[in-house]
């Protein structure tokens, strides 16, 4: 499935960002992250109440959409949002629905 070529790449950054955004978890480790600056991965289990595996799947949408980052301090890892993507995320949500 190719993209279309009236798609620009920031429609494309949009949709990226709005798919991990899709899950009220993810929604939900955003704003935890957002409101600190930084986060276990551990501490984050303890809020919510998955398995871990399905914690670490929502992690890893949302650090491939490049809306956190980890960094591993053995044998935890560290989250925090990744403040320049997060900033274009909103601003490209907030331009899309002031269409």
């Amino acid at each position: 499935m190719g993209i279309e070529p009236n798609i620009d790449k920031n429609q494309i950054k949009m949709a990226r960002y709005a798919k991990a955004l899709g899950h009220p978890t993810r929604v939900f480790i955003l704003d935890l992250l957002s409101k600190q600056s930084c986060c276990y991965s551990g501490d984050l289990s303890e809020e919510l109440s998955i398995a871990k595996s399905t914690l670490s799947q929502h992690l890893s949408e949302l650090k491939n959409a490049g809306l956190i980052q980890g960094e591993i301090e053995a044998p935890r890892i560290k989250y925090c949002v990744n403040k320049e993507n997060w900033a274009e995320a909103k601003l490209l949500l907030k331009d899309f629905f002031n269409i």
